[in-house]
């Protein structure tokens, strides 16, 4: 039997070099002697589940091989010839797969989802294509750092119909980023044929639609692959720019191992057999004598004994059990308590204080990096970044075309490489389109395997501007469900400013609520320079004696007006952090009036309110002389009218609540 490679392989062996040749060859026939294993252990319950890389060797090894140690690499569920190529160490790998302490997640997360800055490996979410905005971020990072590096992101021909694998595509080719995106055509998406995927040809003529390099090759040749990466990685180095590959191969197990393959044509499947890229390039060396039996036959023995090996000094590994660490790795620590602030203030507008704020934040780290629709020389849609590209110049200053994905998993990768961000969310309603990137990838990422990440979304937000159903949600709900996102939401200029410069400091993800209606309505004695307001902490904006409304944002005004006009004895507490919430100040303000009124201007249902009565009626029912009332926007999408507004938003009943608490 002769090898199926073509007579122009070798004149690109040649190129390789002997010693490389065989690299390739050791790493491929690596990865699948340890996939064997894992099979072996799945069918002995020692692992719970397995994606099956057999049959694609070629190319996490040869793409792998290709790259500098130095340069980032973001695999999928079925890429194991990446970490081990990358050297990492098998007995951890194995630690990882049964769920171990000593694994990169500390039985947290499964697989391959797992990252390691030490190997500069990036794993995959189960949301496909994600990972592809990460590799663009760390390639705007190395195009900020001025490295000659390259970023590389596997995607399956199944991720390229997600939208962001769109988005991740055109932001690197407009911002001409150093990435290469591999796609690993395997034929089926779990048992979608690819007949049904996609109705191009090729998918590499996507490309062109992107203004970038596209090219298809075969998968299964790893000589192929391995020149091919090497060739664009040098060319991109020097030129920077996205390139799209696509790489022709086949599952050849199911999509993981209860699925089967049943739904495979036999004669299809013998075909891709025929095309084994260890048994074709091992014949391809024995022809050309740079492998003999004898060599196969001791590689094997070595390969399996060291398995056998890293698998046996697992056994006394540590099953995990729950600790205080669970809650404590949700974020990466964080010193940023208050700052008192200087004595000399100015009187400033609320939309201003935030400007100065994030000004403040652009002094202080030259690694901030501003990104989003129309921020730079528009100054964005509220003129908060107007005159930020004069000061800080277009490569912080950053304009971005309509991706919120994209630009969210830009900031990710940002993070991975060291830089600091902030994404402006045109108006919070658009968050819609970035919420993955936020809820599984921002927010997970530190307890998973302790990589944070340093970024604040500005969220204009609120009604009471009649903008209607798209531009006036109360959207912070959405978040502060999901353990890993701190969420902030000032009502005044004083907490403006200094809570967006605490949420710059903060080495986590900070959603920072700012309301439209307060813009240019609120104005305050605000201090110059940088000062921090304490994440977490509430403020008592009034105090009184008969009954507390806890509210924030908006809500705080519409309180101390309403307290105003009834002439009563009203407590206002600001919690001004929605996540993590001020416990010890809501018990407080309990424990003082006994009676309370929960306000925002969210719709009642699944709003904050919710939440903070369930708190007081289970730890302070006995401080409680009436019932718990919650003042909300209607259970209706915000309106455009402004009658029709006017009724839907939750002042237009508090008064009411007011008087009948006061009865009690």
């Amino acid at each position: 039997m002769s090898s199926s490679y073509s007579p122009g392989i070798f004149n690109q062996s040649e190129q390789v070099g002997k010693k490389k040749m065989r690299k390739l060859y050791r790493e491929m026939l690596k990865a699948r002697m340890i996939e064997e294993k894992m099979l072996n252990l799945l069918r002995q319950g020692r692992i719970s589940k397995w994606f099956s890389g057999i049959g694609q060797e070629a190319i996490a090894v040869g793409c792998t091989l290709a790259m500098k140690k130095e340069e980032y690499i973001f695999p999928m569920h079925r890429n194991l010839g990446v970490f081990t190529s990358r050297g990492i160490p098998l007995h951890r790998l194995f630690a990882q797969w049964q769920g171990k302490v000593e694994g990169f997640t500390k039985g947290r997360d499964r697989s391959f989802h797992f990252g390691t800055q030490e190997y500069r490996i990036v794993g995959m979410i189960s949301h496909l294509a994600a990972q592809l905005s990460l590799a663009s971020g760390v390639g705007l990072a190395h195009q900020l750092s001025g490295e000659e590096n390259v970023a590389l992101a596997f995607t399956g021909e199944g991720g390229t119909s997600e939208g962001e694998f769109h988005e991740a595509l055109n932001m690197a080719s407009v911002w001409s980023l150093p990435v290469i995106f591999v796609i690993e055509n395997n034929g089926y998406g779990l048992s979608t044929p690819v007949s049904e995927q996609y109705a191009c040809e090729r998918l590499s003529d996507r490309a062109v639609g992107y203004g970038m390099e596209g090219l298809t090759i075969d998968g299964n040749n790893v000589l192929e692959v391995y020149q091919t990466i090497s060739n664009l990685a040098r060319s991109i180095r020097e030129n920077p720019r996205p390139v799209l590959v696509e790489c022709m191969t086949f599952r050849m197990r199911g999509h993981e191992e209860a699925s089967g393959t049943k739904y495979v044509p036999d004669q299809l499947m013998s075909e891709w057999e025929s095309k084994d890229p260890i048994t074709n390039y091992e014949l391809f060396l024995l022809e050309e004598g740079l492998l003999t039996e004898e060599d196969i036959l001791d590689i094997r023995v070595e390969f399996k004994s060291m398995i056998e090996a890293e698998l046996a000094a697992t056994e006394h590994f540590t099953d995990p059990v729950h600790s205080e660490m669970e809650m404590e790795d949700v974020f990466k620590s964080s010193a940023v308590i208050e700052k008192l602030p200087s004595e000399e203030v100015e009187e400033i507008r609320f939309i201003d204080a935030i400007s100065s704020g994030l000004d403040e934040g652009m002094r202080t780290f030259d690694d901030l990096i501003l990104m989003g629709q129309d921020i730079a020389e528009y100054g964005g849609v509220f003129k908060i970044t107007d005159g930020f590209v004069d000061r800080y110049g277009k490569e912080r200053v950053r304009n971005t075309p309509i991706c919120e994905s994209a630009v969210l998993g830009i900031a990710v990768g940002l993070s991975i490489k060291g830089y600091k961000s902030m994404v402006e969310m045109q108006f919070s309603d658009f968050v819609s389109c970035g919420f993955n990137q936020i809820v599984n990838n921002m927010a997970k990422l530190h307890y998973r395997w302790g990589q944070h990440v340093d970024c604040v979304i500005r969220m204009p937000t609120g009604g009471s501007v009649g903008a209607g159903p798209f531009h006036s949600q109360s959207t912070e709900a959405w978040f502060t469900h999901v353990p890993g996102l701190k969420v902030v939401y000032p009502s005044n200029a004083i907490d403006a400013k200094g809570l967006l410069f605490s949420a710059i400091v903060d080495p986590n993800p900070v959603l920072y609520f700012e309301h439209k209606a307060l813009y240019r309505s609120v104005t305050g004695k605000v201090p110059k320079g940088s000062y921090t307001v304490e994440i977490g902490k509430a403020r008592l904006a009034r105090e009184g004696k008969d009954f507390s409304i806890i509210t924030y944002g908006l809500g705080v005004h519409w309180a101390q007006k309403c307290i105003e006009k009834l002439d009563v004895d009203g407590e206002v507490l600001d919690l001004r952090t929605l996540s993590p919430l001020d416990y010890e100040a809501i018990d407080a303000t309990v424990r003082k009036t006994n009676r309370v009124i929960l306000l925002h201007e969210d719709s009642m249902l699944g709003g904050l309110a919710g939440e903070l009565s369930a708190y007081i009626a289970e730890h302070l029912f006995e401080h409680l002389d009436a019932p718990l009332m919650r003042v909300a926007s209607l259970d209706t999408p915000i309106p455009f009218s402004g009658e029709l507004e006017k009724v839907f938003m939750a002042d237009f009943r508090l008064e009411e609540a007011v008087e009948r608490i006061l009865r009690y």
